[in-house]
């Protein structure tokens, strides 16, 4: 089985995915840490995230293993995926990685932007995960608040904007919901009442399928 999740910044897609994982016993990626991977490394050798060549190049060299980066996770690194994950190249060198990783013998749980509709376009279950901008700006500030770190929501808010505008404005896989996945709206949701309304979905989709 399966399971491809797809959505905006801070919806919750990644505590979800990796619950979801947890509980049907499938290995789970986050697509998202390729191209922070790409990102981290572009900006340790001084490169240009912006530069699709040298992007390319480096994410068509990635070693998976150090996906188990923590510093993968930060804010600074999701900023600049955004920015490497506009490029085609980019995009094209990590599509087989990810192809196999879902297809492997079971299946598969795998979360980020174009899963549903590039990635994994035939999955047997899409689940589209979003909140309000201002309720994932709020999330986020909470997080980064509760480890210490000194942010402002306004900031945050319209760090989300403008990532949702640049990853949904791409050329090359523009983020998107599938037209045969569920929409999740978590705007209203805690972590425990998400998760029960995907488990919702993904048994609906088994006994339809």
């Amino acid at each position: 089985m399966i399971i491809a999740i797809d959505g905006p910044a801070a919806a919750g897609k990644g505590t979800l995915a990796a619950r979801l994982a947890k509980y049907y016993k499938l290995p789970y990626l986050d697509t998202g840490l390729l191209y922070r991977l790409v990102g981290k490394l572009m900006t340790e050798r001084g490169q240009d995230p912006d530069d699709a060549a040298a992007a390319s190049i480096v994410a068509l060299n990635l070693d998976p293993a150090e996906l188990n980066d923590p510093n993968l996770r930060g804010r600074e690194a999701g900023e600049i995926a955004s920015r490497v994950s506009v490029h085609a190249g980019v995009r094209a060198a990590l599509l087989k990685f990810q192809r196999d990783f879902a297809n492997q013998p079971g299946g598969a749980v795998l979360d980020g932007r174009d899963i549903g509709t590039v990635i994994c376009p035939r999955a047997d279950v899409k689940i589209y995960v979003t909140a309000t901008p201002e309720v994932r700006a709020q999330r986020r500030t909470d997080e980064l608040l509760a480890k210490g770190r000194t942010v402002r929501y306004r900031t945050i808010l319209g760090e989300i904007k403008e990532r949702d505008a640049r990853d949904a404005g791409r050329r090359t896989a523009p983020l998107a919901q599938a037209p045969d996945a569920y929409l999740l709206d978590t705007s209203a949701l805690n972590p425990e009442q998400a998760f029960q309304a995907a488990v919702a979905i993904v048994e609906k989709a088994k006994t339809a399928n």
